[in-house]
This record gives structure tokens, sequence and C-alpha cells, in this order.
């Protein structure tokens, strides 16, 4: 069994089109183009705006032209994550999806269900003669998950209704209403190349196998963090073996929790079997530790070719302490709705290339306030340890209005259809209600969506049987939407 025979099959056939283009953050040309084709296709209104977000249009079914216009918004780029042994070009394969049971999963890698599928119902909705609503205006915009440019970027007036449905939530029972608000940090350690001396033996550590996953949805998980295991050990190899660090890599995305590192360091020849014991006891430890959240976590080491250059110590050794006491997990909980996040930090991205290392953070908040401390204390840290760190990309959260009509009519609908009513919350990744909400302050917007675990990192997966009844309960609100 394919993806191309599962129900509904309007979703699923447009799910199927998505996974054929090749679609990672700020490469979104094959993906436009393959939604602009779609909409010629199917004979829907559709056009690019000036930046690259997507717009389609699609009359009111008659009858129903006098309900509240409706926006269907949702994001057609993804994250692109892989396993260490999976061979992937993300510029130019097709995801190749699995059925699993009740699940459906990609090959060894992400399988772009956030936000694909919320998409694909969207195209659904345009597509389906048969689908009873008023107005309705497809928004699906580019680069949301490396800084929600197209959402930043998108022009006031371009769009005409009164409702935003966004379809980019992944817990079929939540409907949200609220989020957090967003800012990056990257600190630079410039450091000198200095020539490998003689005596020395080479050695490489992997790291993998972490659980990783979504830096706003899974950081309460409390999962460890690659680069902060990794440094763990490189400490103690500086200061106690004379270890020379040749290079250390980890993380691959702001906003995704790092699953991988790797690092190679050389240590004086006589020292190497004290070195690497230490070193296997420190990560011996560590998968103690994470035996619950990250059981899948494997760490080697093994001998390498001596590299011709190496970082100077107090450089590296610096950024490495950095690393180990910046906070990347849950600052604060949410004072008034209990169970969410309210403020964390995602230390996501470690590269030492051309004279830096550079250290890139994502700090999530509910409240500005919150945020802005946090962006001092991470800079009062890597400032300490001789970095320079500059922070970019701000975002405003997302305020929840519980009492909005739309709300009430989503949740009537779901208890009337499925006997309980939905999770009405806010959540602690990034959406971007935010930033459209900002542009057009009179919307009511929510976001509903199929269940997905494990967004951005390799284990992403779908549960079938919930993109069913959220297809069943959108095309319930549709119907329902309320005239003028």
């Amino acid at each position: 069994m394919t993806i191309k025979d599962l129900q509904p099959a309007v979703v699923w056939n447009n799910f199927y089109g998505l996974t054929r283009c090749p679609r990672p953050s700020k490469h979104e040309e094959i993906v436009r183009k393959h939604l602009l084709d779609w909409a010629r296709e199917h004979k829907v209104e559709a056009f690019a705006d000036e930046t690259g977000n997507v717009i389609m249009r699609v009359p009111a079914t008659p009858g129903y032209e006098n309900r509240k216009g409706v926006i269907l918004q949702g994001h057609m780029d993804m994250v692109p994550q892989k396993t260490a042994e999976t061979v992937h070009d993300f510029l130019k394969d097709p995801i190749e999806t699995v059925v699993d049971g009740e699940w459906v999963k990609a090959k060894g890698t992400t399988l772009g269900a956030d936000n694909g599928m919320g998409v694909a119902l969207a195209m659904a909705v345009a597509e389906d003669k048969s689908v009873k609503h008023g107005p309705i205006e497809v928004l699906v915009t580019y680069d949301e998950e490396t800084g929600m440019t197209g959402a930043d970027a998108l022009k006031t007036g371009i769009l005409h209704g009164d409702i935003l449905l966004k379809t980019d939530s992944e817990d079929e029972k939540e409907l949200c209403i609220g989020c957090a608000g967003g800012l990056d940090a990257i600190a630079d350690f410039k450091y000198k190349s200095l020539p490998m001396p003689a005596g020395y033996v080479a050695f490489k550590i992997d790291i993998k196998g972490l659980s990783g996953g979504h830096s706003g949805m899974d950081i309460s998980l409390y999962r460890a963090n690659a680069n902060k295991v990794m440094v763990r050990a490189l400490i103690p190899l500086l200061e106690k073996y004379g270890a020379k660090v040749a290079g250390f890599t980890g993380g691959s995305l702001r906003n995704a929790i790092p699953f991988e590192a790797e690092a190679v360091f050389a240590v004086p020849k006589g020292q190497e079997v004290k070195a690497v014991r230490y070193a296997n006891e420190i990560f011996k430890v560590a998968k103690e530790r994470y035996r619950e959240s990250d059981p899948g976590m494997q760490v080697s080491i093994d001998r390498v070719r001596k590299p011709a250059r190496y970082i100077e110590d107090k450089v590296i050794l610096n950024a490495c302490k950095a690393i180990a006491v910046c906070p990347s997990n849950v600052i604060r909980m949410s004072q008034t709705m209990q169970g969410l996040t309210e403020t964390s930090i995602n230390l996501a991205v470690v590269r030492c290339e051309r004279g830096h290392i550079k250290v890139a953070s994502l700090l999530r908040s509910a409240l500005n306030t919150s945020k802005n401390d946090l962006a001092l204390r991470v800079r009062y840290i890597f400032e300490f340890a001789g970095a320079k760190i500059k922070f970019f990309g701000g975002y405003p959260g997302w305020t929840p209005k519980p009492d909005t009509p739309i709300n009430k009519l989503i949740n009537d609908l779901h208890v009337k259809m499925y006997g309980d009513p939905m999770n009405v919350l806010a959540t602690h990744g990034g959406l971007e209600c935010a930033l459209l909400g900002a542009k057009y302050p009179n919307w009511e917007m929510v976001s509903i969506g199929p269940t997905i675990l494990y967004p951005h990192s390799p284990d992403e997966r779908c549960h079938i049987p919930s993109v069913q009844r959220t297809w069943d309960l959108l095309k319930a609100i549709l119907e329902n939407i309320p005239e003028k």
C-alpha cells in the first residue's frame, strides 16, 4: 500500500504531489511551480505575489455567497533533516514515504507533513466540488521554517477574507488560538588555525541517534542536545589531556533540537588510551542520563588520519564552556495556561569554518519581556567567553482570544461529530498567525490539523485516521461559517 491508496484520496493525492517536490526552506521554486501548475490544471484562480507567496481564490458554492470569507493558510517549505546513513539530496530528491500501520513516515528523512498535509487539505477544498463553502482564499507562504519570511513579506490588502483558518497544528484534538514569539541569536568566536604539532594521534567522535524534534513543540520533553553532549567530553579532553580540536559540527536547523554532532581531536601519543577511555566514560553517563528520552543515542570514537591544522586552544575551550553553560531547554512554564511552555531556548547549530566558530540559537517566549531577558542572559554568556553576538529575525507572539465566534463554532462541531470538546490552547511553537494578524488585525484566527509526531526530525510521522477526521471537520466548519 502507498499513500495514493489512502483515504480521503483527494487529500492524500495532493500530499503525494507535494512529496514529489523538493522544498527545503529558501528553495521553494519547484513546489511553487507545482502549486501554480496544479491550480491551472484544476481551473483554480491562482498567482504568486511579488515575493513568492502563492494565493488561490475559490468562489463560493451557490447559495453560500453571503458567508464570511475564509483564508485557508499553510506553508510550502519543509524542514530538511535526515539520518546520518541516509543518502538524500533535499534539493533534488523526492520524499519517499512508507505506510506503517496507522502511520505514514519517510525513509530516513523528515516527511514534510509539516506543513505539506495542511497545504494538501487546502488544495482538496479548492478541488472538491462537493465541499460547501463561502468565498475561499488559499494562502501558501514560503520560508516559514527559517524565519516566516513569506508571512512577513505579505502585503496588506491582498486578501479579503474575514477568518484565517490555519492548517498547521499537529494534534487533531487541539484548537490553537495563540503562539510564542521568537528571536534568533548567533555567537561568533574568531580563531586562528594553527599547524598540528608532531607526535599527536587523531580521533573522530560521532554522536547520533538522539530523538531531536521540534524546538517549540518538543523542548519540554528535555531531550538530549547533541552539541551539549559533545562539549561535555571536549572540555576535559582539552584541559586534562592537552587535546587539539580540529573541527566541531553539530545540529543543522535553528528550530530542530540537534540530534547529531561530530568532532575531530588529536592528543599526544601515549595519552590516547586514557583520553578515549575518559571520553567514553562521559558518554556512558550521558546515555544513562537520557536513557528514557533518547534511547537510541549512539556514540563512537574512531581513529582517523591526523588533520593538518587545529583551532587555537583558548578559543575552542571558551566556546565549548559557553555551549556547556548556555541553557537549551525550558526556562519557564506558563503561569496562565497549564502545561504550556512560556519561555525556552534551543542551542541549535555549531559550525567551525574559515576562522569562525558560530553557535546559533533560537529563543522563544510568549512574553516579550521574558524573551528580552533571556536574550541578555545569552549575550552575557557568550560575550564573557569572548564571542561577538547578534540577534535578528525577531517576531511577535499571537495573543490568544478564547471567546471568538469561530472558536465556539469549531468546538461545538467537534463535540457534535466526535463526542468531546477540543483542547483549546496556545502553542510554544512559532506560527505565522502572529505576523499575519499584525497585518490583518480584524481577522479571527485559529489553527487546526491532523496528528503529526516528531516534526523536524527523521522520525516525523502522520496519523492516517486523523487526516480523515480533520478533513471531515474542515468540511463541516466551512459549511457552517456564518453570514457576514
